[in-house]
């Protein structure tokens, strides 16, 4: 079944998803032959030591399981209770089987891949965000004396296709290079350029001089056979503050003396000051990407190309104005040139607010200005290239959260997403590889998990009786949100119910098992939530029997509604569609007051309490929301610094109190976004609103907007476990 019937034995420091999944392991044949879960229960504060170890993947086991396990056994232990440390451990298992090659990724060389290749085979350049090989490619073209006419690259996209199948055919005849970039934009012509790689490049067609370059991210439209029989070359972008600005400053144009020297005479200082704050701040919204959602909504591909165009405007607008016009300098490189990739609009928040560390009079003015608290970070004083780079050599190797302004949760937050991403990528080379014969043992325990789904699931909504209940009304709008989301919830359950019942029949050989049950049994198998529910569903990354419990949870807030009337505090998690029930709130007080509901937003008051007897008098009380990157201080009701190891706050009661706009007073608060899930992105749906994004809440602070920014701070609906 989907729940554990056994009690935590430690619930204080032990989450309840680890102890399920210890009781889990203990099912595994080779784990009950070594009673682990009594012993773990038993030794409960030997293995407390354990998991409070900086580096458990390095600490012993409590006796006698260091002896007794094998390798991989303790892997398993490490995923259930330290699933932060999984890649590391994963990583010593492999180079301690395998080998150091194994683990060390092979540094990116042209020229071999080059070796490797002939007319007849595409090179495939499989691109990362922040890495752009054109470049690279474009000097090896030179140095092999294929520049000019005899190298010629296009962009894929809309009506691209037929110039680039041209172009190919002219090259083969003549012997000349030709790239085409980004083939993930140009999907509807893959299947053309399949036909062109298995039909035109033949050993009998081709000249020998001739080469077909292919730039792609990964994508599951592009050719399987072209990827097989191509060359691969992945060039990732370099890792670390350190490595990165190093790689600033030895590639054009900054390695070019002409250029570093390029300032006019008494601007140098000031030139070059910026320019290494530009070169960090280029470094930084790289490396924010490692940390998921909390670094940027959406990873976006900031590269070489927006440094070297920001770098030399820096350089004009320095040398044509008297004072530096840091407005300028700052429009053309916060919103145009790294700020024209973002379509979040709390992403430029975000990148604004970095740039204005980097961009201001006291990086020019003042010695002793510091990039980071700990000031281990700042601009040089003034000197040559090479005391830059010198510089550059000898900071840290790695950097501690501080110096992007994160709490040191991030790093765990962050292996925590590098372990669902390793584990995700196992699960789906897994599932393809299952054979078909699947046993009797795979069929009971569909079976189970099903009847069990299936005895938790109530009787959909009656709707008649319902509208009956709770007509339209004009003063009480919450009436049509209750109703209409009974029906969103109503299309869900029948979907679960019906595919799962149909699972049922084909398990006992009563209809066929087709590609979507499959689909379905492969996903409960493996505890997670199937597709086609998912298309039906409200966002969630829970996994299978959090998703259900969520479900169930849901279902009887709308039915403890309909039963007992209004509730006095809304579950805002538990709606399907929220915007609606925000509408609801913000309609009823605009016809109770007869105010127009366009001059009207929220007001925010963040209550010390978890219940309340009555509503208020306008507005509504809502709970069920979770702070990530922060926490609440309810003594003190102001936002505050997360404690160690705890990623996510529970925040009490807060009061959405409609107000006219005029009435709002303007306080010291963090404009803080809500999402429904901890992915943050979301699609734009057809209503006009995102699939994730909900509102903005006004939180009270004591520190600077810029602090909470910068931290990455948002309030979500539900967790992901």
């Amino acid at each position: 079944g989907l729940e554990n019937k056994l009690e935590n034995p430690a619930p204080r420091w032990l989450g309840d998803k680890s102890w399920d999944e210890i009781c889990r392991l203990h099912d595994l044949q080779s784990m009950k032959a070594h009673k682990f879960r009594e012993h773990f229960s038993a030794n409960i504060h030997k293995w407390q030591e354990w998991y409070d170890n900086k580096e458990p993947h390095k600490a012993k086991f409590p006796a006698p399981f260091n002896e007794k396990m094998t390798e991989f056994q303790k892997m398993m232990v490490v995923r259930c209770l330290r699933p932060d440390k999984v890649v590391p451990v994963v990583m010593s298992f492999v180079e301690e089987k395998l080998g150091h090659r194994y683990v060390q990724p092979p540094p990116f060389d042209l020229s071999k891949s080059y070796a490797d290749s002939n007319s007849c085979i595409p090179l495939i350049f499989v691109l990362s965000p922040g890495a752009d090989p054109m470049a690279g490619l474009l000097k090896f073209a030179a140095d092999r004396s294929f520049d000019g006419d005899k190298f010629n690259a296009i962009s894929l996209g809309q009506g691209q296709g037929p110039i680039a199948a041209k172009m190919i055919d002219t090259a083969v005849q003549d012997g000349t290079w030709v790239v085409l970039q980004n083939c993930h934009l140009a999907v509807s012509w893959m299947p053309a350029l399949e036909k062109i790689c298995e039909e035109q490049l033949t050993p009998d067609k081709v000249h020998k001089d001739f080469r077909l370059w292919l730039t792609s991210y990964p994508s599951d439209k592009f050719p399987v056979t072209v990827l097989q029989n191509g060359v691969k070359m992945t060039n990732e972008p370099p890792t670390g503050l350190r490595q990165n600005l190093l790689q600033s400053y030895i590639t054009d144009p900054i390695s070019d003396p002409d250029f570093f020297a390029g300032a006019l005479p008494g601007k140098e200082l000031a030139f070059e000051k910026l320019l290494f704050g530009l070169c960090f701040f280029h470094a930084l919204v790289q490396e924010r990407r490692k940390f998921g959602p909390l670094g940027w909504n959406i990873p976006y591909g900031f590269n070489e190309s927006d440094l070297r165009i920001s770098v030399r405007q820096l350089q004009n607008f320095v040398n044509e104005y008297e004072e530096v016009p840091f407005d300028a300098i700052t429009y053309m490189t916060g919103q145009c040139n790294y700020g024209g990739r973002v379509t979040d609009d709390w992403d430029r928040r975000c990148l604004l607010s970095l740039l204005s560390t980097f961009f201001n009079k006291d990086v020019i003015q003042n010695n002793q200005y510091k990039f980071s608290p700990s000031g281990t970070y700042f601009a040089p004083p003034k000197g040559t290239y090479e005391d830059y780079v010198e510089f550059i050599k000898d900071l840290p190797m790695s950097q501690h959260p501080e110096v992007f302004g994160m709490h040191e949760n991030v790093d765990i937050s962050k292996e925590l997403q590098e372990t669902r991403e390793l584990c995700d990528s196992v699960l789906k080379v897994q599932s393809q590889a299952r054979g078909g014969g699947s046993g009797k043992k795979t069929d009971d325990t569909l079976n189970e998990i099903a009847l069990d789904i299936l005895s938790k699931l109530p009787a959909n909504f009656d709707l008649e009786l319902a509208q009956t209940k709770y007509p339209v009304t004009y003063n009480e709008s919450m009436n049509t949100v209750l109703v209409q989301e009974m029906e969103r919830f109503n299309r869900l359950t029948s979907v679960i119910r019906s595919t799962l019942q149909n699972l049922q029949k084909a398990i006992k050989g009563l209809v066929v098992m087709n590609a979507e049950l499959e689909s379905v049994a492969a996903s409960l198998l493996i505890g997670k939530v199937p597709d086609l529910w998912a298309k039906s569903s409200y966002p969630s990354l829970k996994p299978l029997g959090s998703y259900i419990g969520d479900l169930c949870a849901r279902l009887k807030f709308l039915q403890d509604w309909y039963d007992r009337s209004k509730p006095h505090v809304f579950w805002l998690s538990g709606f399907y569609f929220t915007q609606a029930f925000l509408t609801g709130a913000m309609q009823n007080f605009a016809r109770k007051y007869t105010i127009p509901i366009d001059k009207l937003l929220f007001d925010f008051e963040v209550l010390p309490v978890d219940d309340k007897e009555e509503p208020p008098e306008d507005g509504v009380y809502v709970r069920g929301l979770f702070l990530d990157g922060a926490r609440w201080d309810r003594k003190r009701g102001l936002l505050a610094e997360s404690l160690s190891k705890v990623l996510f706050d529970t925040v009490p009661i807060i009061w959405l109190k409609p107000a006219k706009q005029e009435d709002v007073v303007d306080r010291p608060t963090y404009n803080c976004p809500v999402y429904k899930t901890s992915a943050r992105r979301g699609q734009l749906s057809t209503t006009g609103h995102s699939t994730n994004y909900v509102l903005p809440i006004k939180l009270d602070t004591d520190k600077p907007i810029k602090h909470w920014v910068n931290r990455g701070v948002a309030l979500l609906c539900q967790l992901d476990d």
